[in-house]
């Protein structure tokens, strides 16, 4: 388990921005009158934070150098 978590630390440190970020979407830009299928409800903007967070995490992670 350590051994995931320290090579996956970029991906799991912005999957949890991502939450925090989809959430606050949600909070202060989202749908303001409720008819948006995805940004209405915290319950589906929050996974979708999430989702891109991992994705751009990832982006940040150092290639592995073979020897």
């Amino acid at each position: 388990m350590k051994n995931f978590i320290n090579n996956r630390k970029f991906e799991i440190v912005g999957g949890l921005v991502g939450l925090l970020g989809g959430f606050l979407y949600w909070k202060y830009v989202g749908c303001v009158s409720g008819t948006c299928p995805i940004q209405a409800n915290w319950y589906t903007m929050v996974p979708y934070g999430f989702l891109f967070g991992v994705l751009i995490g990832g982006m940040f992670k150092p290639k592995k150098r073979k020897e």
